[in-house]
């Protein structure tokens, strides 16, 4: 029987949670999920994770921030003054915002902190900072 080894395309379906058990992410409702292992398209405990699994085999896997999206970064909270913002947008904790980058490529924001001149944006991955869960079914591999 095949198993997952490094650099195969694999087919999976997933449910991601967080420890408190809440679903942030799931393919149950959708296609699998399919990548290519060794390209850096997955979280490196998510690829870990798959390889010797065999087609059909299930399991549930703990992932390390370290091995997921990492530490909250304090670099990456940024205070901008409201004047900056769109006249459009009344912003509010925990809101997503979008940012063109130099190279003309997006970054998703969230506004941590509204003050009245100015507002606080955390550019950290939404789920950095946590460990994460992971239900796991290949259903193919290449």
């Amino acid at each position: 029987m095949s198993k997952v080894k490094a650099n195969d395309t694999v087919k999976v379906h997933y449910t991601g949670k967080l420890t408190n058990g809440q679903v942030f992410d799931t393919s149950a409702e959708r296609e699998p999920l399919q990548a290519q292992l060794g390209q850096g398209q997955l979280i490196p405990g998510f690829e870990n994770a798959l390889i010797d699994m065999a087609v059909n085999e299930k399991k549930t896997v703990t992932i390390a921030k370290a091995e997921a999206y990492g530490d909250v970064r304090t670099e990456l909270f940024q205070k901008i003054s409201k004047e900056e913002l769109p006249k459009e947008i009344t912003p509010e904790v925990g809101m997503g915002l979008m940012a063109s980058r130099p190279d003309g490529s997006q970054q998703q924001l969230r506004v941590a902190e509204v003050n009245e001149d100015h507002i606080v944006i955390d550019a950290n991955h939404p789920l950095a900072g946590q460990d994460l869960i992971f239900d796991l079914e290949v259903v193919g591999i290449n």
